[in-house]
């Protein structure tokens, strides 16, 4: 396998060349090349660096070395963006990053690749907090070891990590494991490494830890300890609500398949609910995403066609039929002209025209059938909130989910039913989603009953659903955070 190494480089000119001389000779053969990256340093760190071939050194001769010297001050993060795109067009297969200053140890450099030689994982951290009092015994201050014992502890807890640190700067990665993450999109600052995490973690890579020695000598420390610990802060907060459903999700991922809402509480749940007291039926579930609302359905004994834009991995064996089919073309001519239930949980807000998409669901509907379906409640005080406070933006889920398309309050969805030629039989409204404290936790879910997750709310959230669910049958269009209806065939719309 191609190992490169990224020394990243600012102001190092003391001690460039020691940290050069460092990397074990012994390990020089197994490395493709070594890539020094000074980040417009305004010392001598270049010079030292184009002059090490020459210093005489027992790995002048044969470090397969070059220098490159950045125009303009990138940053800690933007110098390493440039060297792990130089990784991924060079064509490596693993790249670690080494400090030029010395601080992380060059002699561990065969012991942090091993794990991903052996294809045991997809990045190595070296973590200095493995091995107990270690870190303090290699010279590092008091206040920035208990610094990072505290925020890895609080960045654990937010991201569902064991690490023991997070803060380390030593570390090996699969190239490909970079290429499959937007590393381009995050800071030029310290807390890139932080970024990095969270996407590998993100993205499901396996990440190992592997203890390494701690030195702490005379390199000048260009870190903003009280920023540093503020923006990391802030960034894995950012992503445990984005795991939840608040803000863009501008560190993870879009493509995923859109997640089953099943608590008892939920919308799919609801749904869910309704269908275990009808017979097996036949059922046409529009916008299934990966199949597992369906899958549900069917362990309840009813056939269940899916039709999604998109085919998600697996859909097949959780559905009886699957058919790929974008629903803002309509309905597709290959799926069966009658069903008992047509089934749109939601999916009408994702959706250009949701009153071709009704009605055509309505000519689909069998004698004595039914439509199903969800929406969520735009005249919830959530989202009136962010839009009083000047605040709307989407959501990666939720109300104000990035991909819906079309908003619904209570009196406009109705309106859109009778325009639809459909009439309401049944309607209900879900309170607030407060399962989604569990998201990005590692704690299973409870479907004992095969039907709906049980809610594990539970002490002062318990009480807060208890209090939503009270508003929400006091007043529906401002406290239902979703509806959900049952929909028959009423008279055709007027022309």
């Amino acid at each position: 396998m191609k190992i490169g190494v990224l020394v990243v480089a600012y102001n190092a000119e003391q001690h460039l060349a020691q940290t050069l001389d460092r990397i074990p000779t012994d390990f020089i053969d197994q490395i493709t090349a070594v890539h020094v990256c000074d980040d417009a340093s305004q010392d001598d760190t270049y010079e030292v660096g184009v002059t090490y071939g020459d210093s005489g050194s027992a790995n002048a001769a044969t470090l397969p070395l070059a220098i490159t010297r950045r125009p303009v001050n990138l940053g800690y993060g933007g110098n390493q963006k440039a060297g792990y795109r130089w990784a991924i067009e060079s064509g490596l297969d693993i790249v670690v990053m080494l400090h030029g200053d010395g601080q992380y140890a060059p002699e561990f450099l065969p012991e942090i690749v091993q794990p991903l030689l052996r294809g045991e994982a997809d990045a190595v951290f070296g973590s200095r907090m493995m091995e107990p009092g270690q870190a303090l015994d290699g010279g590092m201050p008091r206040y920035k070891y208990y610094g990072n014992r505290i925020l890895t502890t609080y960045q654990n807890a937010l991201a569902g990590t064991d690490f023991t640190e997070w803060h380390s700067g030593y570390r090996a990665y699969s190239v490909a494991a970079m290429a499959n993450i937007p590393f381009a999109d995050n800071s030029d600052g310290f807390d890139f490494d932080t970024e990095i995490i969270v996407q590998l973690v993100e993205s499901g890579a396996r990440i190992a830890e592997l203890p390494i020695p701690t030195y702490y000598g005379d390199e000048i420390c260009h870190v903003n300890g009280i920023k540093y610990g503020w923006d990391v802060t802030k960034l894995v907060t950012r992503y445990r609500m984005h795991k939840m459903g608040f803000g863009s999700g501008e560190l993870t991922f879009a493509s995923q398949p859109y997640e089953i809402k099943a608590s008892v509480d939920s919308s799919h749940g609801r749904l869910l609910s309704w269908m275990s007291h009808r017979p097996p039926s036949r059922v046409l579930d529009l916008g299934c995403s990966d199949g597992a609302l369906g899958q549900r359905l069917r362990s309840l004994g009813h056939y269940v066609t899916g039709v999604d834009v998109e085919r998600a991995t697996g859909v097949e064996d959780r559905l009886d039929v699957f058919v790929q089919h974008d629903l803002d073309t309509g309905l597709p001519d290959s799926i069966a002209k009658q069903y008992d239930v047509v089934l749109c949980a939601d999916v009408i807000e994702h959706v250009r025209d949701p009153a071709a998409l009704l009605s055509a669901a309505r000519n689909r509907i069998g004698p004595d059938g039914s439509l199903l379906a969800s929406v969520p409640n735009f005249g919830h005080w959530y989202p009136r909130t962010r839009v009083g406070l000047g605040l709307f933006d989407y959501d990666r889920r939720g109300i104000l989910d990035a991909t819906h398309v079309r908003f619904f309050t209570r009196r406009s969805f109705e309106q859109l039913i009778a325009r639809s030629g459909l009439t309401v039989a049944r309607r209900d409204a879900t309170g607030l989603p407060l399962e989604v404290a569990d998201r990005g936790s590692d704690q299973p879910h409870d479907c004992s009953d095969g039907v709906a997750d049980q809610p594990r709310v539970s002490g002062k959230l318990g009480v807060v659903r208890a209090v939503d669910r009270s508003l929400v049958k006091l007043r529906p269009q401002l406290f239902g955070y979703q509806f959900l209806y049952e929909l028959v065939p009423g008279a055709p719309p007027s022309s």
